[in-house]
């Protein structure tokens, strides 16, 4: 496992880079076993600091890892991330060994490609109804089970998260909602 430590505005120095790299190998050889890359970044903001972990499993089902974690104190910081890290670990891995469940982690069909567009938020009144593209990234939308696309959600921590439900074949959307629970949406009609 390759661990890439880098700070902005902030030297990263050799007893935080030993820290860090003993508890994210601790962490994810207890619950995954693999994982190609981690990259964590620290950065200075004013008082606090942030703890940016990103890594990539390397498996066949894109699953990839996401946290990150803001405190007054530099290992702080990091120890948030990472137990948010162990905690979406734990829960792929409880997931992918249910065997009552029968959990399809991988696609079924190939991924459909697709645009995803960033949209200038609109803050002040503005006479012009057609919104500002600002960022236009390719992507994919793959073919998966609600529970494998709640976990990709959950992994890769992100909001939101649309797919082609495996049983039926619709597009449907899982998203996370205000009070912590998590919404699907599953609209009826023909399949796509």
């Amino acid at each position: 496992m390759k661990i890439i430590i880098s700070g902005k505005h902030i030297e990263v120095g050799a007893s935080l880079q030993a820290h860090i790299e003993k508890r994210l190998e601790e962490v994810v050889h207890k619950y995954l076993g693999r994982v190609v890359n981690l990259d964590v970044v620290i950065t200075k903001e004013a008082h606090r600091f942030k703890a940016d972990i990103n890594g990539n499993t390397g498996t066949s089902t894109g699953v990839v890892i996401k946290s990150s974690g803001v405190s007054e104190d530099v290992y702080a910081c990091f120890d948030i991330a990472a137990e948010r890290v162990e905690k979406q670990l734990r829960r792929y891995k409880r997931r992918l060994t249910n065997h009552h469940k029968n959990v399809d982690i991988a696609p079924a069909l190939t991924p459909i490609k697709a645009k995803k567009y960033v949209l200038e938020s609109h803050e002040e009144e503005s006479h012009d109804d057609s919104p500002i593209i600002i960022a236009e990234k390719p992507t994919d939308i793959e073919t998966l089970t609600v529970s494998a696309a709640v976990m990709k959600m959950d992994l890769a921590d992100l909001p939101a998260l649309m797919f082609f439900n495996s049983a039926n074949g619709r597009i449907n959307v899982v998203y996370k909602r205000a009070d912590g629970n998590i919404s699907w949406v599953d609209p009826e009609g023909k399949a796509a």
